[in-house]
């Protein structure tokens, strides 16, 4: 299935709102289906007191290259990347493997490019990479087939996969991984994942997707905020979904993180950030975007357009009674302030808006997926004459099913909507523990 939010995204700038009638700092006891289950260690440490939990974790493109790359060497290596395939210098790992002798044959971009110039649901298209020479394959929407014959043109043997996810099942950088293993799995060459941390941790919550709504932005069955590293969605994949998609990959490899625990953030880590996509800015942007991500589908402007993309959300009309609604329910790690906003792109371009934009005031209290369908059930509940879904549905396609949607507007509330998922994220959990790498 191709991997193309193209036309969703495009669609909500155009589509007229379908409105419904009445329509980094560690806790003591960090809750279930927040950015760690456990109590994080502390990242900063008392003087003297040794090494600080955190500060020495290297990602798996840093242990190959203090090794010289030694474990590609002689290989004709194509690289699935884009720029946050960074080493903790800031070299790209393609310079990297060219300074150390082993030359990629090609690269491939996808959603956004190999070099990530593009905005949500476009990519760069093909091209020789200037600084290189390496041809750039644009993998963004291809199909399993077509990338297995961009595999076969450019002649590679091993595939390797770098990039930062950001712990979300709706983005779509761990479904173009899954396609290049169904591809390599046809070719008969090598996947080599080279793991980096999930800046989210590594808690697992949120609803199961629903077979019948996989599409770019959810393919498999994997629950919204699936608290895996790339390595580890790499291997449930091969040992969960490969099966039936071609077969299980006998050769994929990853090339594991030193020093990191799921407990832990980003903000825990001396790792600069390299914004994965345009709208990513921030490691809090990435900790609000389980939850936050959800107002693409509805009628209300996730932020896309301003400076807090997922952190600011609102419509025109919106006005000081959403903030107040949504102070009063103390929800956890959050608070929110009234602001007004005009979005340079995306839904309501040039329009003043209202809304609020949430501040994350313990990320390890923060419940990011309880906090966005809280923020769409007082919307619904304080503008009903403003608040919707986008026409398409597209809100089906993010939450994996048109659960949200329907008890949203049947008027459940926040707690109803969460414990509808208890039995299969329990589920999801006790199937994901085998193919943990960190604990």
């Amino acid at each position: 299935m191709p991997l193309n939010r193209r036309t969703f995204l495009s669609a909500s700038a155009l589509a007229t709102p379908l409105l419904t009638s009445g329509s980094q700092l560690a806790s003591a006891a960090p809750r279930p289906g927040t950015a760690a289950d456990s109590t994080a260690a502390d990242s900063t440490g008392p003087p003297g007191s040794g090494p600080v939990p955190g500060r020495d974790v290297r990602p798996g493109a840093d242990v190959l290259a203090d090794d010289g790359w030694k474990r590609l060497a002689g290989r004709k290596v194509g690289v699935l990347s884009n720029p946050t395939g960074v080493l903790v210098s800031g070299d790209h790992i393609v310079d990297s493997l060219i300074a150390a002798g082993v030359r990629p044959v090609a690269a491939f971009g996808p959603e956004h490019g190999f070099r990530g110039s593009a905005q949500a649901g476009g990519s760069e298209g093909d091209y020789e990479d200037p600084r290189t020479g390496i041809p750039v394959y644009d993998a963004y929407g291809a199909t399993i087939d077509e990338l297995a014959r961009m595999y076969r043109k450019s002649g590679v043997d091993t595939v390797v996969f770098d990039i930062a996810d950001v712990g979300s099942r709706f983005y779509t950088y761990i479904w173009a991984m899954y396609e290049g293993m169904v591809a390599a799995g046809r070719v008969g060459v090598e996947f080599v994942v080279l793991d980096r941390p999930n800046p989210v941790g590594g808690s697992a919550f949120g609803p199961m997707l629903d077979p019948k709504f996989s599409s770019g932005v959810g393919l498999k069955p994997i629950v919204q905020q699936h608290g895996m590293t790339a390595g580890e969605l790499a291997r449930f994949f091969n040992g969960e979904f490969l099966p039936d998609d071609g077969g299980k990959l006998d050769n994929l490899d990853v090339v594991e993180i030193h020093g990191w625990k799921r407990d832990r953030l980003f903000a825990q880590t001396d790792l600069v950030w390299t914004p994965p996509s345009p709208n990513m800015p921030t490691p809090t942007t990435a900790l609000a975007y389980p939850g936050t991500c959800l107002f693409e589908g509805t009628a209300f402007s996730e932020g896309r357009g301003t400076t807090s993309p997922f952190e600011i959300m609102g419509a025109p009309g919106v006005d000081w009674r959403w903030r107040e609604a949504l102070q009063e329910q103390n929800l956890p790690g959050v608070s929110f302030r009234e602001t007004y906003f005009v979005p340079t792109f995306g839904k309501f371009t040039g329009e003043q808006c209202g809304g609020v934009q949430l501040n994350i005031t313990d990320p390890h209290a923060f419940e990011p997926i309880r906090t966005g369908i809280a923020m769409i059930v007082t919307a619904k509940q304080v503008h009903p004459e403003l608040f919707g879904w986008r026409e398409d549905n597209f809100i089906d396609k993010l939450f994996g099913s048109d659960r949200l949607r329907t008890m949203v507007n049947a008027g459940a509330g926040t707690g109803e909507i969460i414990g509808s998922w208890s039995d299969e994220l329990a589920g999801f959990r006790r199937n994901r523990d085998q193919y943990l790498i960190y604990r």
